[in-house]
């Protein structure tokens, strides 16, 4: 077996990708201190056609060289918006019909495993602080709350570790 090399990866420009259609996810980064989570964020939803990432609250915007030394350009082909308050954001985009799930251990939260999404719904899924977690006024209108499953002792992933496996998980279950 031969490793590929970049030019035989078949990548997309950052027009085409900006044309091409998305996957009915966004993604909400809630009060994201890590500059390096951020960009790594945004380059898996670059991997994965997200339609759209909105930071919030304290969470940084690119242009910043932190951002962009993880998210190696993906900032460019990324549709993004920042928004000063995460809940105000959730509830006009429930109005609009998105289903938002917090990513949070919560009382009776859905486990990822078992988390069905359907389409042609869009879903909205928020990652909350590196701390703190989810705002709590936002997990408690939430549509779904998603845990992700952990068997260890720590119970605890980094942001951009739980973004990928969420992401993944749910990208994989919509193209099915």
């Amino acid at each position: 077996m031969r490793k590929l090399k970049n030019s035989e990866l078949n990548r997309l420009s950052v027009d085409e990708f900006k044309s091409s259609e998305k996957t009915s996810i966004v993604i909400i980064l809630d009060n994201i201190r890590s500059l390096n989570n951020i960009g790594s964020v945004f380059r898996t939803s670059d991997a994965f056609l997200i339609e759209k990432v909105f930071l919030c609250g304290i969470t940084a915007k690119p242009p910043h060289k932190d951002i962009h030394r993880t998210a190696l350009g993906a900032t460019e082909s990324v549709a993004w918006e920042y928004r000063e308050d995460t809940l105000a954001l959730v509830k006009e985009l429930q109005e609009k019909g998105v289903k938002v799930a917090s990513i949070e251990q919560a009382e009776n939260a859905v486990m990822l495993n078992t988390f069905t999404p359907e389409k042609p719904n869009t879903y909205a899924l928020v990652f909350g602080n590196e701390v703190k977690g989810v705002q709590q006024q936002v997990v408690s209108i939430s549509d779904y709350v998603i845990e992700i499953p952990q068997f260890g002792t720590k119970h605890s992933l980094n942001i951009s570790v739980s973004a990928g496996v969420v992401i993944w998980d749910v990208f994989s279950k919509l193209a099915l």
